[in-house]
């Protein structure tokens, strides 16, 4: 099979199987096959066990696993009996630690969590990036993460894992085209990378900047789509009730919306 075989291959509509310009690529079914990665390898399951194939739909190593993702950077996470790990193409661990979950490499950094609740990052040959454990830590972007401590405020990493900015919010998530999603005691807004909000509206709701405007939700309900210093370019819905925007932490006891911190 040549690298066009599994970089055009696509998801049959029960997902037992992968298609190649609408035929099956292979003549074996599975329960459940995910999308196929470089170096080539797609996630499988049958039953209680999982694994990764090549193109050929063959097994690409020996080991069996409960749970196997695609591969990131080079390796991917499985789950076993035993607990998470990354492993290489061939099937073997990448480190000796188990975990009780692992997301996927992005950038060369992953996050994983302990058997104790706690989240940090690791690098490629599976070493912790910093010292440092979180409540939660999400996928790095633009060697810039979103991390939580136990008082649930959250703010950014730096590619070695240092606070960016120092600065704490109620919900956070990565940045997009130099701006984050952020929610302090008011409501969401966007910040720059010093943690700075760029206008002083508050919102319900604020989506990411798409060619320097944002579809946002307003306090009372409507729907405009503003500029980047916060200005309505347009309305898409009216306020749906009369309210005004909070000033005091018990006003708006959690934001509303719930920002994703990182996906791959």
């Amino acid at each position: 099979m040549t690298a066009l075989d599994w970089s055009s291959a696509t998801l049959a509509a029960d997902k037992t199987h992968h298609l190649l310009r609408g035929q099956p690529l292979y003549d074996v079914r599975f329960d459940e096959v995910l999308k196929f990665h470089a170096p080539g390898l797609a996630p499988v399951r049958r039953g209680d066990h999982a694994w990764h194939i090549e193109a050929s739909g063959h097994a690409a190593y020996d080991q069996r696993f409960r749970r196997s993702f695609g591969f990131y950077d080079g390796v991917a996470a499985v789950a076993g009996d035993d607990g998470w790990r990354h492993i290489r193409p061939n099937g073997t661990d990448l480190y000796v630690e188990r975990y009780a979950w692992c997301g996927n490499f992005q950038l060369a950094r992953c996050p994983v969590r302990t058997a104790e609740r706690l989240y940090f990052h690791i690098d490629t040959e599976g070493h912790p990036l910093y010292a440092e454990r979180w409540r939660y830590a999400g996928d790095y972007r633009d060697d810039i993460a979103v991390v939580q401590r136990d008082d649930g405020l959250s703010t950014h990493l730096d590619g070695k894992g240092r606070l960016l900015h120092d600065v704490w919010f109620r919900d956070l998530d990565v940045y997009h085209k130099g701006y984050a999603r952020a929610c302090d005691e008011s409501g969401w807004m966007h910040v720059d990378e010093r943690g700075r909000p760029i206008y002083a509206r508050r919102f319900a709701m604020v989506e990411p900047f798409y060619n320097g405007q944002a579809r946002v939700e307003t306090i009372d309900g409507a729907l405009e789509v503003v500029n980047e210093d916060g200005s309505a370019l347009l309305q898409l819905r009216t306020p749906r009730w009369n309210a005004t925007p909070p000033h005091d932490s018990t006003a708006m006891p959690d934001c509303p919306r719930t920002a994703s911190g990182g996906v791959p």
